[in-house]
């Protein structure tokens, strides 16, 4: 909505009051990084970033937009693949500066921490404490726990631990009138009426900015190991996960797939990479096993399960790490992937997941329909394979202009998501909705549920000012939601 050049700064001389001078940014080298998500996809503006430094500090700018009018984009790491955290006028409320680990409870296997910790400080933190934080995903080095709740993302460990909504024992949340609501209880049952928390997991701050959260422990694992196997197929690959889960069981905890063209961009482009098997196959699985029992072999364990695949002709070649640099090394070729990708070119990308029994069957369909409306072009599909979970990403033809090929984005996305959803799949699997699939969601989501979207947004956000046009629109004056 437009306001006035005197409303804006009587704003601003609001905030800055509240926060002081330095914590109230609007040069535009000091705002720039916040208007451009992390694919530079978006562009956005704004008329300030503001730094909080506590809740209450959170809750008073709030307050202040909310009386102003003023929208308002919660942003961590802004590490976000969806365009969630881009903002188009308004304020964006920073949360970096709220970095702090309020407790950690071993003897309650929970960590208290503040929405601006950075994910990889949690875990650290947790490590300390002699447990483990699960979460874990490419970006965790920036990204900061409160966007990772606020996308409930997922990463490569959900196939053991879940998604990041099931990590979460309690929340701190600003709501859009400025009120707190401190639901930081620490209780893994607790039937005291709705179970608030997941209203705001994976709401991408457009009904609350969370603040703080309550996290689940776990025991560190005594054993791990690591193998990288190539294989004739996806369906292969489908085929083995199925067996070693049946046969690891628990200790099964990430089976990720990566297709030729991934490994062999992610050798090309990313330094210290190391081929692991001798020979080419069409595609790659990378295998973990863990576990916090005493006595566990897990190397003997995966050196069984893969020898016996060989065995029967289901795998071609494997490796297995024999330290935790080899584990390291052979990870480092699946957490490249998504970063080399922009070096070869433009690349649309679409982050789905289907039920496993109809994996292999997407793969096939989406491969062979993509390719046939556009020869040249390059699958790469690739990612969370145990948990359902392909980014089903298209590199454009070499020598094809990026412009004109990012250009088909909307025309690839239906043909992606038809086949997704003739599948009983999701075209959102863990990075969220954001701008750039708000109008898929629209195309493809029930009404209903969309509907009770719209509802939840309007009684917990009225005027429409947390986040606005992001997952649903309410009003006409909503950004595009393909990429400019």
């Amino acid at each position: 909505m437009p306001h006035s050049q005197d409303a804006a700064q009587t704003l601003l001389a609001t905030l800055r009051e509240q926060l002081g001078d330095r914590h109230v940014l609007t040069a535009p080298d000091d705002i720039a990084p916040a208007l451009v998500e992390s694919r530079g996809l978006y562009r956005g503006t704004a008329l300030a970033v503001v730094r909080p430094g506590s809740t209450e500090e959170v809750a008073a700018t709030v307050r202040a937009c909310a009386e102003a009018g003023m929208p308002i984009v919660a942003q961590g790491g802004n590490t976000g693949l969806t365009g969630g955290g881009v903002p188009f006028g308004g304020i964006v409320l920073s949360l970096a500066r709220l970095n702090r680990v309020r407790s950690l409870d071993p003897g309650n296997a929970a960590i208290t921490v503040e929405a601006g910790v950075i994910l990889a400080d949690v875990q650290a933190a947790a490590d300390e404490g002699g447990m483990l934080f699960p979460l874990s995903y490419a970006s965790e080095g920036s990204a900061r726990i409160g966007g990772s709740l606020a996308t409930n993302a997922g990463g490569t460990a959900v196939l053991a631990y879940g998604n990041a909504r099931d990590l979460v024992l309690g929340l701190e949340v600003v709501l859009a009138d400025g009120r707190i609501w401190n639901g930081l209880k620490a209780l893994r049952k607790n039937n005291a009426g709705y179970d608030l928390k997941h209203v705001f997991i994976g709401s991408e701050g457009t009904l609350g900015i969370i603040t703080a959260a309550v996290l689940k422990l776990f025991p560190k694992p005594l054993s791990r190991s690591v193998g990288f196997v190539g294989l004739p197929s996806f369906r292969t690959a489908v085929e083995l996960f199925q067996r070693v889960r049946r046969a690891a069981d628990r200790d099964l905890t990430a089976f990720e797939v990566m297709p030729r063209f991934g490994l062999e961009i992610v050798l090309k482009h990313a330094p210290g990479t190391v081929r692991p098997l001798a020979g080419d196959h069409a595609v790659y699985a990378l295998v973990e096993l863990s576990s916090t029992r005493p006595n566990a072999d897990t190397g003997s364990e995966l050196e069984g399960l893969l020898a016996n695949a060989i065995e029967d002709g289901l795998v071609e070649d494997a490796t297995i790490g024999t330290s935790e640099a080899q584990n390291t090394g052979l990870w480092a070729l699946r957490e490249n992937l998504s970063d080399v990708q922009k070096v070869e070119g433009g690349s649309i990308k679409h982050d789905v997941s289907v039920p496993l029994s109809r994996l292999a069957d997407f793969l096939e369909r989406a491969t062979k329909a993509c390719e046939r409306e556009m020869p040249g072009l390059r699958v790469c599909a690739f990612g969370h394979a145990g948990d359902g979970n392909i980014h089903f990403n298209l590199s454009q033809p070499v020598g094809m202009d990026k412009a004109i090929f990012l250009a088909q984005w909307s025309r690839f996305n239906r043909i992606v998501h038809d086949i997704v959803s003739s599948m009983g799949g999701s075209i959102a699997a863990e990075h969220g909705i954001g701008l750039i699939k708000r109008d898929e969601l629209a195309l493809y989501g029930d009404p209903v549920g969309l509907d009770l979207m719209r509802r939840l947004k309007a009684a917990l956000d009225p005027h429409d000012l947390m986040n606005p046009g992001k997952i649903v629109a309410l009003g006409d004056d909503a950004p595009p939601a393909l990429p400019v």
